[in-house]
């Protein structure tokens, strides 16, 4: 398979220029991303900010390689995902792109190990490797003593930390959470961003969606976006 020339720009994983998402709803147009330039470099914690309606979700799917823009260029690690096809998203979002959901997204039959085991099947690894690298995704996330439950069997702070896990065991340049906390209470939400906080520690590249204010707070830069524009790209001091 050929993927697109790759960019030369080493010092972004992610390069957005002129980027442009329009949909089409009955005989009308809407822009819900309008022309968005974003740099993002290794070891980054970067929160992308915004009301409903505000374009972060579309940015975000364009980022995780789950949509196209309409417009523009988009650069994951040297690579021009905008131009690619199906297979070759597919390809790229299973190998540098590290998801966290507010739901989870787990597959309730299975045990956390083979929840964290499927990114790497995926992927083409042998079992013994996929055991391995699971176990340890595990282990970072602090549920080594948790690895043969199933969700059903599991807190919900314990499993995000499961979809943490697999969100890591690829190795990806990037960790995507979308709104990571929505669905937990608020001792157990600030457990999981404490977890984030640790995993930019160690050097994680960390792109967090969210509305909340006291979410973004965990970042060192936040980007504001509204009706599909940028409108405030900040980096927030150490105190």
């Amino acid at each position: 398979m050929n993927l697109p020339a790759r960019q030369t720009r080493p010092e972004a994983i992610i390069h957005l220029e002129g980027l442009q998402r329009r949909y089409q709803m009955g005989g009308s147009f809407i822009d819900a991303l309008r022309c968005v330039d974003l740099d993002v470099v290794p070891g980054e914690y970067v929160a992308i900010m915004g009301q409903s309606g505000s374009g972060k979700s579309t940015l975000m799917n364009i980022i995780g390689c789950l949509d196209r823009p309409t417009a523009g260029q988009y650069w994951l690690n040297g690579d021009q995902v905008s131009t690619m096809n199906d297979k070759q998203l597919a390809r790229i979002r299973n190998l540098e792109i590290g998801f966290v959901f507010q739901t989870f997204n787990l597959l309730p039959r299975m045990s956390a190990l083979a929840n964290v085991e499927v990114p790497l099947i995926y992927s083409g690894r042998k079992k013994k490797h996929r055991f391995a690298l699971a176990s340890a995704a595990l282990e970072t996330v602090g549920l080594s003593d948790r690895m043969s439950h199933r969700p059903s069997e599991l807190s919900g702070g314990q499993r995000q930390r499961v979809a943490i896990a697999r969100a890591l065991v690829t190795n990806p340049s990037i960790l995507l959470a979308d709104e990571p906390t929505g669905n937990l209470d608020s001792s157990t939400g600030r457990e999981i961003m404490d977890l984030f906080d640790r995993l930019h520690d160690e050097g994680n590249t960390v792109v967090v969606v969210t509305h909340e204010q006291h979410i973004a707070e965990h970042a060192s830069r936040v980007v504001r976006l509204s009706d599909g524009d940028v409108v405030s790209d900040t980096y927030v001091s150490e105190s």
